[in-house]
């Protein structure tokens, strides 16, 4: 067990929250900082310790995990106002569990290890707060294989149900963009056939259990085709989200010189839910995009 390493988060929104709370319900020591005070209250409650600023936590921890945005809002975290790496010091560790950029990733890295002797590691996550709080997130991450093994036990005991060491720093994130890849297509794709299938006058809500366990299945299939179907959308992961991550595969692809077709129609289907005003909406809403006029946004 890791129980003896004095473990920070940062970033308590949606999934963040989601993987604090889990920390806590496995009672270990868990100290919290947030811009947002409402945010705390939750946590404070549940055992939790609260921080006057980043570079306090950082201080006080011997791992400190990150969930924020995006690649912007981890380095104005990091050396912006507050900075948390003025509490880091030789020997510490820094887990970002945000969706970043890869070189960024790679840059911070290096810079908090020739600076403060810190290691990172990148390791976004897939799975969403549901698998958070049963501890069974799929987790991809990069970083020195040394570091990795400073935070492999704390991590696969409490968070993750499959944890994979991709690379070297910046490579987690790589690997979450290619994870994106598949989930923004795969939203599209879901969209287009439920529309296409109560279209063709066939029993729409019985394609999942019609198609289990053949080619076409898939978990997002099981999980998100009915409710599209349904039209009721419960809040989840938002539009909002999956646009930004397509933008940042997109940017990826650039710098690698690789075509990306499809997931750029991917990423203006969901430009298009954020210019009708619907960023923050559930991934699921996208199917409000081909029209349906039993729904209620007709």
């Amino acid at each position: 067990m890791t129980n003896s390493q004095r473990l920070g988060f940062i970033g308590l929104g949606h999934m963040g929250g989601a993987m604090a709370h889990r920390l806590l319900k496995q009672g270990l020591p868990l100290t919290v900082w947030a811009r947002n005070k409402d945010r705390l209250p939750p946590f404070l409650a549940a055992g939790a310790t609260e921080a006057a600023t980043p570079a306090e936590l950082a201080r006080d921890c011997d791992v400190i995990f990150t969930c924020v945005f995006n690649t912007a809002a981890l380095e104005d975290l990091l050396f912006g106002e507050g900075r948390l790496v003025d509490g880091l010091s030789e020997g510490k560790m820094l887990v970002d569990f945000s969706t970043a950029d890869p070189e960024p990733s790679k840059a911070f890295a290096a810079r908090l290890k020739a600076n403060h002797g810190t290691g990172m590691i990148d390791a976004p996550v897939s799975g969403g707060p549901p698998s958070a709080e049963t501890g069974t997130l799929v987790i991809m991450a990069g970083g020195a294989e040394e570091d990795f093994e400073k935070v492999r036990g704390v991590i696969e005991e409490n968070l993750a149900g499959r944890l994979t060491l991709m690379g070297p720093n910046g490579a987690g994130q790589a690997t979450k963009l290619i994870n994106q890849t598949f989930v923004g297509n795969l939203l599209a794709v879901l969209a287009e056939a439920a529309k296409l299938a109560t279209n063709a006058g066939i029993e729409a809500d019985r394609i999942p259990a019609a198609l289990q366990g053949g080619r076409a299945d898939s978990r997002l299939l099981q999980e998100w085709f009915n409710v599209m179907l349904e039209g009721k959308f419960p809040p989840g992961g938002a539009i909002s989200t999956i646009e930004k991550d397509l933008d940042a595969v997109l940017a990826l692809a650039k710098s690698t010189r690789t075509p990306m077709p499809m997931t750029a129609t991917a990423a203006q289907l969901h430009r298009m839910m954020t210019a009708r005003g619907h960023a923050d909406e559930d991934v699921t809403a996208i199917y409000k995009l081909y029209g349906d006029e039993t729904l209620p946004w007709k």
